[in-house]
């Protein structure tokens, strides 16, 4: 039986027509296309939130954003790449906050303008429950609230999409930094390899480490421990 035959679809990026394989991703379909991506490519796996795109289908008024390592082309897609979704400046000192949800308010304010719409969920690449998370932030339930946004990649598409301009993404940083520095229990195995560390325990491992030969790293990473 013959090889079923290449489906097609023009798309068009920056303003420009190309003929890619429908089976493409947005990436891929730059490459393609002849674009050498050297910014905004991160991982190509849909786990580092570099490559948040902007696009539009002719003859539909509605913007969409995706990640182009994720998405797949549609014909007549018109395609403009972004470096990141943009947020107001902000700045917080973890040692002099008080490690409870007025902390994240007094930085992001607008999260108390949450209308509930679910649009930031429905956007996220890794199927996370942003509105669920953003609502343990305004119960004050930091715990809950840094487990639930413990995957979230930085991508910023649930931003893009909310009326109310939350930054999602940041509120759930920083919900786990303060979690991690006033909720969490104290790791003690942690605490005692950073003093052997300090001590300068291990310089002798990553010395054979620096000076060890290409074969010799080779084994060091096949004979690794792995929990």
């Amino acid at each position: 039986m013959a090889a079923q035959e290449q489906e097609y679809v023009d798309i068009y990026i920056m303003g420009k027509k190309y003929t890619v394989p429908s089976s493409l991703t947005i990436m891929k379909a730059f490459e393609y296309a002849g674009y050498t991506l050297v910014r905004g490519c991160g991982c190509r796996a849909g786990f580092c939130g570099a490559c948040g795109t902007v696009y539009r289908i002719a003859g539909d008024y509605k913007l969409q954003v995706g990640l182009a390592c994720q998405t797949k082309v549609e014909h007549d897609m018109y395609l403009a790449q972004i470096p990141f979704f943009p947020y107001h400046e902000f700045s917080y000192d973890m040692e002099e906050l008080e490690g409870n949800e007025e902390d994240i308010l007094k930085v992001f304010p607008e999260v108390m303008r949450c209308i509930g719409c679910n649009s930031c969920t429905k956007v996220c690449p890794q199927d996370l429950n942003v509105l669920r998370f953003v609502s343990h932030v305004i119960r004050g339930e930091i715990d809950k609230a840094a487990d639930e946004s413990f995957d979230c990649l930085m991508c910023g598409l649930c931003a893009s999409r909310c009326p109310a301009h939350i930054v999602q993404y940041q509120v759930g940083l920083m919900a786990r930094r303060i979690y991690a520095k006033y909720h969490a229990p104290k790791s003690k195995h942690l605490a005692e390899r950073a003093e052997e560390i300090k001590n300068g325990e291990l310089d002798r491992y990553l010395d054979e480490l620096v000076n060890a030969s290409t074969d010799e790293l080779k084994t060091y990473y096949n004979q690794r421990d792995i929990e």
